[in-house]
């Protein structure tokens, strides 16, 4: 039978702390505390008074100070593994835990989960493929050093990293590593954790590389699990409920919220909030229950995803007033400039209105400082105007009073594209076909930060055909996708061949065509 060793991070309330540990380890199961450093020695001697006498409660023998972001939380994760693998030689399974968690099954049914099979529970997926992380810094995290701490030390974290930036201090992942991340909370059998310790005295090159990672408590487990078991033995899960809103914050759970934990497939449950007494009062009973049939329907995050999205005016789930339509509109009309150079297709758009008077915006799915109307919030965000699309699309009009409206796109939007052409509005296509030296290719990796000043010329060499493929890529995708009413201008094609692709794509006569195809410096760079 599964004997667990719960590794408990913690650094505040130690009454509570005290509870969660009697509680835990009531059941036959052990617990290792690491409380942080910086809460101070009356705390923590508290804790230590209070559960000196369980034999089945350990220690960290350091604590440390621990930052959020920073190897700090790691490594103490890692000493308190230390502790609970020498202290507790029965124990088969280690379960990592915060003072916010607490369980959402009972002690019989976790082991008897535990039980089922023989495995590691941990989310790990591709660091670099994967879209796990949705916003801010990504191989940023791993190809820069940090040293400081991104909340505490705002100031010398962004400068550290945009002096390294600028000076081209990248480093490599080691080269045997294939780079992983997923949630910190995770239940990992005794054998894998000490493989991971062998690994750690034996690697201090990875060692050091980690220590100087950003937030490597999403990456640090999850990367050594996947390299030192066998995929058949790790199921990509997280045994804790924890949900995150649009803005990156954990959801708080309270009190109305038993009946929705119990039915979640976890065992336990993170954030459960301070205030939520009666919340924790019925889980600290719950685990050492016996005999409870749980009906597990897993909605839990479905069902927070269908309501926040849905937001709140004036009454509870109401729709945001933007949400009300979802469609562009049958009568409307949307044309779209497609064009990698964006400075290309803002000359012709502004050609466009001036010629023919309709309304236009630019790069409004790309550019966050797109000058663009208030809507009552939709369009403060990139994220907020890609989701909500079709809506966005509607207010415009309704702004412009206009039926007809231009707007540019970058080819590798092309699912927004997609998404317009699927509404009951007419969608037109113009494609801007331009030409690519290899100095503007240059200059594209260095704008999204494939390259830097300093980035040799060898290394741009060998990076220059693959960002050409990249870009004819989404030119064939576009072409591929069959959209009606889709035109192209070419940057070879004369004048009036230009001009014979414009008409029909403003429904505008031959000569005002010609006056857009003539717009001075068109193609220049």
């Amino acid at each position: 039978m599964a004997k667990i060793a719960y590794i408990l991070l913690c650094h505040k309330d130690p009454e509570a702390i005290i509870r969660q540990a009697n509680r835990l380890t009531a059941t036959g199961d052990y617990i290792s505390i690491h409380f942080d450093a910086s809460a101070g020695p009356g705390p923590y001697r508290a804790i230590q008074e209070a559960l000196g006498d369980n034999p089945s409660v350990c220690f960290a023998a350091k604590r440390l100070r621990c930052g959020w972001g920073e190897w700090s939380l790691v490594q103490a994760t890692l000493n308190a593994v230390e502790a609970a693998l020498e202290s507790f030689p029965r124990a088969t399974h280690f379960y990592m835990v915060s003072g916010d968690c607490m369980a959402i099954k009972t002690s019989e049914y976790v082991h008897d989960f535990l039980d089922t099979e023989d495995c590691d529970y941990i989310e790990s997926f591709d660091f670099f493929t994967s879209d796990w992380i949705k916003t801010g810094f990504k191989e940023e995290r791993l190809i820069y050093r940090h040293y400081f701490n991104e909340r505490t030390r705002k100031w010398w974290f962004y400068t550290s990293y945009t002096w390294q930036k600028r000076l081209g201090l990248t480093r490599k992942v080691p080269a045997d590593l294939q780079m992983q991340i997923g949630s910190q909370w995770w239940c990992l059998r005794r054998r894998t954790l000490e493989l991971i310790l062998e690994f750690a005295s034996q690697r201090p090159d990875v060692m050091r590389f980690f220590r100087t990672t950003w937030i490597p408590d999403e990456t640090f487990f999850q990367t050594m699990v996947r390299h030192l078991v066998p995929e058949t033995e790790i199921r990509n899960r997280t045994l804790t409920f924890l949900m995150f809103t649009d803005y990156g914050m954990p959801v708080v759970f309270y009190n109305d919220h038993y009946d929705l934990l119990l039915s979640q497939d976890s065992l336990f449950a993170r954030k459960i909030s301070p205030e939520a007494t009666e919340l924790r009062a019925r889980l600290g009973l719950l685990y050492a229950t016996q005999g409870i049939d749980f009906r597990i329907s897993d909605e839990g995050r479905n069902l927070f995803r269908f309501l926040t999205g849905r937001g709140r005016i004036g009454r509870r789930f109401a729709p945001r007033f933007w949400e009300a339509e979802a469609s562009v509109g049958r009568e409307r009309e949307l044309m779209v400039v497609v064009c990698k150079k964006w400075h290309v297709a803002k000359r012709i758009v502004e050609s466009m209105r001036q010629v023919t008077n309709l309304p236009a915006v630019d790069y409004l799915f790309n550019e966050e400082d797109t000058p663009l109307p208030y809507l009552g919030g939709i369009q403060s965000s990139l994220e907020k105007r890609a989701r909500h699309r079709r809506a966005m699309m509607r207010m415009l009009f309704d702004y412009f009073e206009s039926d007809r409206l231009i707007i540019c796109l970058d080819p590798s939007n092309i699912e927004l594209l997609h998404d317009f052409y699927a509404d009951r509005s007419t969608t037109k296509v113009l494609e801007i076909e331009c030409e690519f030296s290899d100095e503007y290719l240059v200059g594209h990796a260095k704008r999204v930060g494939l390259a830097g000043e300093l980035t040799s010329g060898a290394t741009l060499e060998r990076l220059l055909p693959t960002i050409r493929n990249d870009v004819a890529q989404e030119t064939d995708n576009l072409r591929d996708a069959g959209f009606s009413d889709y035109h192209q201008l070419n940057e070879r094609a004369s004048e009036e061949a230009n001009a014979d692709q414009i008409a029909p794509f403003l429904s505008i006569g031959h000569d005002q065509a010609l006056e857009i195809a003539r717009t001075p410096h068109l193609f220049s760079d």
